[in-house]
Order: C-alpha cells, then sequence, then structure tokens
C-alpha cells in the first residue's frame, strides 16, 4: 500500500512556529561627575578641561554642575564650556545642600554613579577612574578619594594634624576605614546616593560618612592625588570654628544613626567613677573612719544617676532608631519609584531649580 506524502504547503501550514528568544541589550553606564559651584568663574574652566572623556567599563560620562546661588558667571562659563547639567539653585545655601540637590538631579538623569569633587581644581582629576574601580568591581558602595595630607604644600601643621585627628574621629563613630574623611572628591553607587541625607548646613562629608557607615553602606578609601592650591578654603576660615562646627556634626550624626551604642559609651566613665567613689566610701567606713565622708556618697549617688539616666535614654534612643531605619528604608522606596525609567540617551543641559 502507498502511502501519500503531504504536500510542501500543507506541511508549511501544519508546521509548528519557531519562537526566537531575543536576548536583553545591556543598559549603557551612565556617570556623572557633579561639581558644586558657588562664584567660580575663574577656576571653573581649568576644572572642567582636566576631567576624563573616557574611562574604561563607563559607556557615558556626564557633566553637572550645581550653582549654588552665584552672583558671578559661573552658569554663562559652565553652558559655554559644554557642561551637560545645570542644576539652579537661586540662593546660596550652602555646599550640603547643594550636595544633595546635585544627587537628586543626577538620579534622575539615569546616574549609575555619581562623582563628586570641588570647583577649585584641588583633586586630581586623572584618578576618577580609580575612584570608581570599586564601584565597577562591586567591593563598595561609596568611595572616598583620600588626600596625602602628611605632604600637602599648602596645609599647616595644625590643619594636617586636625583634619587627620578628625578623620580617626569619624573612623570611630562610623566604624568605617575611611582615611580622609573632609576629602569631598568620592563616588557614590545609584543605590547609595537613594539611601543618603544631609541635615548639616555647613558640609556633608563628615555626616554622610557616619551615616553610610551606621547604615550598612559598604565604604571604603583610595588614595588619590591633590593640584596645588588655587584659592582659600572657603570652608575653613577659622580652625576654631571649623573644629566646633564639625564636632558638633559629627556628634549629632552619632546620635541620630547609633545613639544607644553612643550613650552607652558616654555613660561607662560615669558609672567607674561612681564605683570607685562608692568603693572607697565603704573601704573608709568598714575600716572604721571617723568621718562620715558624704562629700563622696553624694558625688557617687549622682554620677551612677546619671549613668542610670544616660541608659535610660539610649534604650529610648534605639527604639526612634528602629523608627528612623523604617523611615528611611520607606524614603527609599518612595525616592526610587520617583525617578523616570532609565532610558538610554535624555535630554541634556536642562536647568532645575530645587
Amino acid at each position: 500500500m502507498t502511502v501519500a506524502k503531504p504536500s510542501p504547503a500543507r506541511r508549511a501550514r501544519t508546521a509548528l512556529p519557531t519562537i526566537v528568544a531575543m536576548q536583553p541589550q545591556p543598559r549603557p553606564l551612565r556617570l556623572i561627575i557633579q561639581i558644586p559651584c558657588y562664584n567660580e568663574e575663574a577656576s571653573l574652566p581649568e576644572t572642567l578641561a582636566a576631567l576624563p572623556r573616557a574611562i574604561a567599563g563607563v559607556d557615558i560620562i556626564e557633566v553637572q554642575i550645581i550653582n549654588d546661588g552665584s552672583t558671578d558667571r559661573t552658569v554663562e562659563v559652565a553652558r559655554s564650556l559644554g557642561v551637560d547639567h545645570i542644576v539652579d539653585v537661586p540662593v546660596n545655601k550652602g555646599l550640603s545642600n547643594a550636595f544633595m540637590a546635585g544627587l537628586e538631579h543626577a538620579l534622575a538623569k539615569g546616574a549609575d554613579i555619581i562623582v563628586n569633587l570641588d570647583a577649585d581644581n584641588q583633586y586630581n582629576a586623572n584618578d576618577i577612574p580609580r575612584l570608581i574601580a570599586p564601584i565597577l568591581e562591586r567591593r563598595a558602595e561609596f568611595v572616598v578619594g583620600d588626600r596625602p595630607i602628611t605632604t600637602i604644600a599648602h596645609f599647616s601643621y595644625l590643619k594636617r594634624l586636625l583634619q587627620l585627628l578628625g578623620s580617626a574621629v569619624v573612623r570611630m563613630a562610623s566604624q568605617t576605614t575611611v582615611r580622609d574623611a573632609p576629602s569631598g572628591f568620592r563616588a557614590i553607587a545609584r543605590d547609595a546616593a537613594l539611601r543618603l541625607n544631609s541635615f548639616d548646613s555647613y558640609t556633608y562629608t563628615l555626616e554622610t560618612i557616619v551615616q553610610s557607615g551606621l547604615s550598612g553602606i559598604r565604604i571604603v578609601s583610595v588614595p588619590i592625588g591633590v593640584n596645588g592650591e588655587t584659592r582659600p578654603s572657603r570652608l575653613i576660615r577659622s580652625i576654631p570654628q571649623y573644629i566646633w562646627r564639625s564636632s558638633k556634626s559629627i556628634l549629632r550624626t552619632a546620635l541620630v544613626y547609633a545613639p544607644g551604642k553612643f550613650l552607652f559609651r558616654l555613660s561607662l566613665p560615669l558609672l567607674v567613677a561612681g564605683l570607685i567613689l562608692i568603693g572607697r566610701w565603704l573601704w573608709l567606713t568598714i575600716d572604721g573612719t571617723d568621718r562620715a565622708h558624704v562629700p563622696s556618697l553624694v558625688a557617687a549617688a549622682g554620677l551612677l544617676l546619671t549613668a542610670v539616666m544616660l541608659w535610660v535614654a539610649a534604650i529610648t534612643g534605639e527604639q526612634m532608631a528602629i523608627n528612623r531605619r523604617l523611615l528611611q528604608d520607606i524614603q527609599y522606596r518612595l525616592r526610587k519609584a520617583a525617578l523616570p525609567p532609565l532610558l538610554e540617551r535624555d535630554d541634556a543641559g536642562d536647568d532645575q531649580q530645587p
């Protein structure tokens, strides 16, 4: 018996369709270099000229300035030099506000990594690839440039000492290994930038390190180079004022992000001193002294009572810290949801007035 074969047309109609899986194309990695500016028309051209135009592992490099209420031609100079984004703050609100406004705008423009540096060209821009390398290698989310403090010619001996001492205090408060806490040359991954806050009107440098270290953001340091001094620092106008305001920033941030640990450690010297006085009073009493030593007993009671009050405050602070962490997580999710979808390219040069 002969079996008829189906015609070619019928075979084409009954063949199962072939499904070709399309591989998703990787989204280009975007780096935005942000520069807070306040009356920087003289130094901005040199700073912009030093920025790298291509970096291995980065597909798109854009430059953004934050004009913090400048009264000179900073914005005009930036536009003439082809800056991609300008964040315009109409009134001078300080470095911390400019830094946060820049982060918000860079995130909205789709930045995967944000590099922050000063407009006075004090940092060596050739070290930007070294700065972002830990983020590209997934070893960190936050990288701080470590200047050679002890060899910077225009730093006085006192300024070097204060920089090293201040960084040591920040390391203890933040539980990190950051060697140059006041450095403004830093790289921040997108997810870490969504979690950062700065409430200090003076500077963002110390607060963001303490916050990151105590919030679980992976932060490291890398050595960087510096250029010669182009103008005096606008942040450190007076050494005593800088010490006072920096100390307040560290203490306030430690109280906000680790109140229990901070207050408990603060109570330990009082506890030890109170126990020593109590022990002395008991020893003298058992030894049969003729004096009552009431002042020692009163002082011991005061010290121990203060220590107990700090313990109560520490417990209350820890409860508030739990609520703060929950609110911070909600803030992170809201910030992330509010961002526009990440696109391969977007319009550049749009001004924003926060």
